[in-house]
């Protein structure tokens, strides 16, 4: 059996990894069908972390293909969700520490996906280690998987020596310093290249190979103990580490020096060969020395003895040759098979991607970028049109067409125009419907100021908590401050604010155009028999046949027909939608990203540029028209003579009222749909910041765990003498977690024009993960979670809970209730009563320290 060393495994801890991964997936992140269709693959997802950190402990080979299939999962999910999104505390110790008789152990504790792939990362590399150290030298086989482990395992870690620093951006543990994982890379190297030379004797290759292979791996093992002995890194290896590295060097250089000497003696160089044995059995003394390893290439050894003494006795009695100096003779060569291998795509042989059906985050963020222009598009165009409607209908309503043409036909009644109007105003609820859509939005408004306030306290209460246990531990109180963790949630909030602030004042602007028209829209509410009798009577002059008249009736005809094209093309405009997925999920799979070219505003003119074209020519077309129509009304007011007085001004305050109950409507659906949409946007950042308070929470309990275990050693009893063989507790130093990096949210813009309330993609922040790569918000908003309770808080612990009793969500530990009939009132039989001013204090209770380690105080005291 050779003496190979294998690299401890990183111990970690459990985590709830279903809670917070299905609220992400659910608020944030969209499925090719149902987001819920994901909740299996969570389940799987938690099943297979909790088989895989702790199967690796068994250090079978089976064990492996465990860990693979998880991190080949990891590596899947952090292409459809960023690493920072999943607010999960992953905590993991580090690997070399032993910690104390007290159990404190440097660990390190990161809400990040990307942290969990380098620990399992690391752990997949110290097992490769383990599984190749066991295998049996004398079985090919066994040789060849030792072999390709060692070159694995050398790989990654040489892999996360580059990157283990741009992924977690603070201060690792020591396992997982760049300088550490070089020094493994390079021993892993060194023992697959040994197992070459093992590979190359048991094969019985020739003794000039062998030679080369142990020459080769002599250098790697020198390399190997020059870096394992500087003097920031030889505390943190095993004690026996870098004298059996030492050990080695020096035996492998003795076996091609050994071998070398055969290669001498087939060629009759009598006394080079006699040089190369002794220098041999010189370094084998050597290296069982270094190593304190008698055994170590013991065999070997002997072999060499007997050939130099052997060779000594023919040289003496037959040969004669001068036996050279060692430093004379030509060098041995070098043959290196072992390879640092790079990462693989898939670690695992059946790697079946539990997330297929999450969207790519590049594709994600491509459809919301795409999304965002297309709706820039429409809303300005739609914007375009209603503007020029509504001039339109001004300019009428202020001329009381078309009720005053009709009104010169001689009716009795009132004109068709004004009941046309009180029919539709009729048909879409009234001044009642109006008035309950007004009455609703208070409501709405009230429950995203409700959520975006419990979001600011969340925020604030584990600012506080931070802020007072920094300044009763002072320099102790190691943790990353608040203020640089949620800065973003700070600005993202702030943003929403004044979202609300700008929704708050356009609900003025509705009321008070509600108040203005009134009057008018609840006669226009009203029966045609109450309208009527509401209108005054009147008489006009006659002018049924004069050319006025009948230029105006055609002009109203050509205002109706492009009405009803702006309504055509604003209905195509808001209904023309083209499937991107397949078009990005095609740039993805040929060029590994979505390019710009393909969101370009011009390719998105390609698709609305014809409908574009129709707006500009209905806006130019309308300028004619009202320029035709104010010249035939002029020539109508001259025909008519005098004004219709009182009756044609109630038909002008009708028709106003008319447009602007049309507009009222609108504005108002919009406004409830607005509320909607950002109510959504403001559980997903609720459900954000909740994530982020557990995980600070987690951390809080921790690092208070390590302070008050620190205190409690340092505390009443006097500190034994220690002894010289025991080292003395190391206190935890729990590293900070990475600060959550939502992206910097846009400006709230201007509503376009016609619509008061902000369209609900273009002034949004987004509240996390979204693109910066480019200029466009990637967001789009989540479907409404199912049993959705807009004043219900996300899951997180009871302590965040809101203080007038909203229920917290289950998942995160909720207080136990009492059982049914509350708890019992009298004590159980066989319960004594304390005496009279209670127990007498127990001295066992207050030490800090268990019984093992008083004894061992009193011990050595």
């Amino acid at each position: 059996m050779a003496e190979l060393l294998s690299v401890p495994l990183k111990k970690p801890s459990e985590v709830d990894l279903v809670t917070p991964l299905k609220n992400l997936i659910q608020s944030r992140y969209s499925t090719a069908d149902k987001p819920e269709d994901c909740a299996d693959a969570i389940n799987e997802l938690a099943k297979l972390r909790n088989n895989a950190i702790w199967k690796v402990f068994e250090k079978y080979e089976s064990s492996l293909e465990i860990i693979y299939g998880y991190y080949d999962q990891l590596v899947s999910l952090e292409t459809k969700i960023p690493a920072q999104e999943l607010q999960v505390p992953f905590k993991w110790k580090d690997a070399f520490d032993k910690g104390s008789i007290f159990g404190s152990r440097i660990s390190l504790t990161i809400p990040s996906l990307s942290y969990e792939k380098v620990c399992i990362l690391f752990n997949i590399a110290a097992l490769q280690s383990a599984v190749a150290a066991g295998q049996s030298i004398e079985n090919d086989d066994a040789l060849k998987l030792a072999a390709k482990l060692f070159q694995q395992s050398s790989g990654i870690f040489n892999h996360l020596k580059s990157t283990v620093m741009l992924t977690i951006q603070q201060d690792p543990t020591p396992d997982l310093n760049p300088d550490v994982l070089g020094a493994l890379s390079g021993l892993m190297l060194a023992q697959a290249q040994e197992i070459f030379v093992h590979k190359a004797i048991h094969d019985n290759m020739k003794d000039s190979i062998v030679a080369k292979l142990a020459s080769q791996c002599e250098d790697l093992y020198g390399e190997s103990l020059k870096v394992f002995q500087r003097e920031n890194l030889k505390h943190i290896w095993e004690k026996d580490w870098i004298p059996l590295i030492a050990g080695k060097q020096a035996a492998l250089h003795a076996v091609a020096e050994y071998y070398q000497s055969l290669v001498c003696r087939n060629s009759k160089l009598i006394g080079e060969e006699i040089a190369r044995l002794e220098q041999a059995v010189a370094l084998f003394q050597t290296a069982q020395q270094r190593s304190g390893k008698p055994s170590l290439f013991q065999e070997l050894q002997h072999k060499a003895q007997r050939n130099l003494t052997e060779v000594k006795k023919d040289n003496d009695f037959i040969y004669h040759e001068r036996i050279p100096d060692i430093k004379s003779v030509d060098p041995i060569g070098k043959a290196q098979p072992a390879k640092v291998l790079p990462l693989p795509q898939h670690m695992s042989q059946n790697f079946n991607d539990l997330f297929s059906e999450l969207v790519p985050v590049a594709v994600h963020q491509a459809l919301a970028a795409y999304d965002v222009r297309k709706t820039e598009i429409v809303n300005a165009e739609i914007g375009r049109l209603r503007e020029s409607t509504t001039t339109l209908n001004g300019i009428l309503a202020s001329l009381n067409l078309p009720a005053a043409i009709e009104v010169m036909d001689g009716s009795s009644g009132l004109p068709p125009s004004i009941l046309e109007k009180a029919n539709a105003v009729s048909q879409l609820g009234g001044i009642q419907e109006l008035e309950k859509m007004i009455r609703e939005l208070p409501d709405a408004l009230k429950r995203n100021q409700d959520i975006l306030d419990e979001t600011d306290r969340m925020l604030n209460e584990e600012k506080q908590a931070d802020d007072s246990l920094r300044q009763q531990f002072k320099e102790r109180w190691t943790r990353t401050p608040s203020d640089k963790l949620n800065e973003m949630f700070r600005s993202n909030a702030t943003k929403y604010r004044q979202i609300i602030n700008n929704a708050v004042e356009a609900d003025k602007v509705v009321r008070e155009k509600f108040e203005t028209h009134k009057a008018g829209i609840q006669l226009l509410s009203q029966s045609p028999s109450e309208l009527q009798a509401a209108v005054p009577q009147g008489s006009s002059g006659n002018v049924t046949n004069s050319s006025a008249v009948t230029a105006l009736r055609q002009l109203m005809e050509e205002v109706e027909t492009i009405k009803a094209e702006r309504d055509a093309i604003e209905s195509e405009l808001k209904d023309t939608n083209f499937d991107m997925k397949s078009v990005f999920l095609s740039a993805l799979a040929k060029d590994g990203a979505v390019s710009e070219p393909v969101l370009s505003v011009e390719n998105l003119g390609q698709t609305y540029g014809p409908l574009q074209k129709q707006v500009k020519e209905s806006v130019q077309k309308q300028e004619g028209l009202v320029e035709r129509i104010q010249q035939a009304h002029s020539q109508f007011v001259q025909e008519r003579g005098s004004t219709a007085g009182g009756r044609e001004s109630k038909m002008c305050q009708l028709a106003a009222a008319h447009d602007a109950f049309r507009d009222l409507s609108n504005n108002l659906t919009e406004g409830t749909k607005f509320y909607n949409d950002l109510t959504q946007l403001l559980v997903a950042f609720q459900n954000k910041v909740s994530d982020y308070c557990f995980a600070r929470k987690t951390e809080k309990e921790e690092l208070l765990k390590d302070l008050t275990q620190e205190s409690s050693r340092q505390a009443t009893l006097p500190t034994p003498t220690q002894p010289s063989y025991h080292s003395g507790p190391e206190v935890k130093k729990e590293a900070p977690p990475r600060p959550p990096q939502p992206a910097q949210a846009p400006t709230p813009q201007a509503p376009p024009p016609g619509v008061p309330y902000p369209v609900y993609v273009q002034g949004m922040p987004v509240p996390y993960g979204a693109s910066t790569s480019t200029p466009y918000p990637s967001f789009v908003p989540p479907p409404m979670p199912q049993g959705y309770n807009p004043y219900g808080t996300m899951p997180y612990p009871s302590s965040y809970n809101y203080p007038g009793g909203f229920p917290a969500a289950p998942g995160y530990g909720q207080q136990q209730q009492p059982p049914p009939g509350g708890y019992p009132q009298q004590p159980p039989s066989g319960y004594q009563q304390p005496p009279q001013g209670g127990y007498p204090p127990n001295p066992w209770v207050f030490c800090p320290l268990n019984a093992f380690a008083l004894r061992l105080a009193l011990t050595f005291r």
